[in-house]
């Protein structure tokens, strides 16, 4: 039996050798265009950083176990009896008791209060979902389009509601996503840091994550982060074209 352990659990090293190797130099993630969407991806490598070695124990043992104790037949007697192994059984509760309480803390407490956190904004955006599209409006600007233009390296405050079923605003590219609930008002922010356009990106968009209806598919409206005299021109543009 100790054989047996020292076997599958040469196994379970190499195995997270090689998961944490993978986890630790490949991109999961498609490029993230605000500073939310690196503290997201940043927490998700963690949780594959402190998955892996469970992950890899569960399938190194049983594995092994599979090969090693496969069925060969018809035993001609029962097994001796399988007493309890109790530093396995309160050592793997309290790793993972351990795990479990320090994904909760960081990145999840901290992670969200760092999201959430309501800071000044730079700008403020209001948008609204009904079946099936999104409408964006810019209080400041007394401006309203279908189409997200953001100016790069300034925190958007996001006001969002909805006028007729629960919506979903998600922008795939900030890794930023909230409801939006009628008749009550809900708010994210995020910084974009990089400047582009749905045409070059389709991460860039508005998308609804919340299944609403028959075109639920297709209620996206496109993102663009540009520069801020871009902006201050596209605001002077539609402005001009609004009277």
């Amino acid at each position: 039996m100790k054989r047996d352990m020292l076997i599958a659990g040469a196994l379970w090293g190499l195995l997270t050798l090689v998961g944490e190797v993978w986890a630790l130099t490949t991109e999961f993630n498609p490029p993230g265009y605000a500073a939310e969407a690196r503290l997201v991806d940043d927490a998700f490598q963690t949780m594959m950083v402190l998955g892996v070695p469970v992950f890899a124990l569960v399938i190194a043992f049983l594995g092994y176990a599979v090969v090693r104790f496969r069925d060969r037949g018809d035993p001609p007697e029962d097994g001796p009896p399988l007493r309890e192994h109790r530093p396995l059984i309160v050592g793997w509760l309290g790793v993972t008791t351990g795990l479990t309480v320090l994904v909760i803390i960081n990145p999840g407490i901290v992670g969200m209060l760092e999201l959430r956190h309501e800071h000044p904004a730079d700008l403020v955006v209001q948008v609204e979902g009904f079946r099936w599209a999104w409408r964006v409006h810019y209080p400041e600007y007394n401006l309203t389009t279908t189409e997200l233009v953001l100016p790069v390296d300034q925190r958007v405050q996001f006001d969002v509601t909805a006028t007729d079923v629960l919506h979903s605003f998600w922008i795939p590219a900030f890794r930023v996503k909230i409801d939006a609930v009628p008749g009550l008002v809900t708010r994210t922010y995020a910084t974009p840091t990089i400047t582009g356009s749905f045409a070059g990106d389709d991460q860039l968009r508005v998308q609804c994550a919340e299944l609403c209806g028959l075109a639920h598919n297709l209620m996206r409206t496109p993102v663009r982060v540009v520069a801020q005299t871009e902006f201050d021109a596209w605001v002077a543009q539609q402005r001009a074209a609004a009277r």
